[in-house]
């Protein structure tokens, strides 16, 4: 059975919404779901790496990573106004692809946090991911977790 092609997403941002001073829960996922690509120690270390490189960097701000077996969720800001969203995840994706043999798909989920949504809710179901998945009992005992100080 084939599957249809989905249309491309929109990552534009409203002309009103300050994007150096948004805050986005974006999740990017393998091309085949269902098999573990990501959360083994030494390409989910990687990918956390590459991360924080570009938290260093100035690229974006991850405040909260989680890698799951087959996608990752982020929680970040993007203080480089100058660059589309799009273009820094996107180079992201294709830098790991290459380097990580990472097979993702086109493109990515994305969803700005509004003021009425709680970073800290959004955070906490993040992290509850891998007990709802099956793979922990305990939040705290899923390894592939990033989270940058201070929290």
């Amino acid at each position: 059975m084939k599957v249809p092609n989905r249309k491309r997403l929109p990552h534009d941002i409203p002309l009103w919404v300050d994007p150096s001073k948004t805050c986005y829960f974006i999740t990017i996922c393998c091309a085949q779901r269902g098999i573990n690509q990501l959360a083994h120690d030494q390409i989910a270390s990687d990918l956390i790496e590459t991360i924080k490189y570009r938290n260093a960097k100035g690229s974006w701000y991850v405040r909260l990573a989680v890698v799951m077996p087959d996608h990752v969720h982020l929680v970040l800001w993007f203080p480089d106004v100058d660059e589309r969203t799009q273009t820094i995840v996107s180079k992201w994706k294709e830098w790991t692809a290459k380097t990580l043999k990472i097979d993702w798909q086109r493109d990515f989920f994305e969803h700005r946090l509004r003021k009425e949504e709680s970073l800290r809710e959004k955070a906490d179901y993040i992290l509850a991911n891998p007990v709802r998945a099956g793979l922990v009992q305990r939040n705290e005992d899923w390894p592939y977790v990033f989270i940058a100080e201070p929290w």
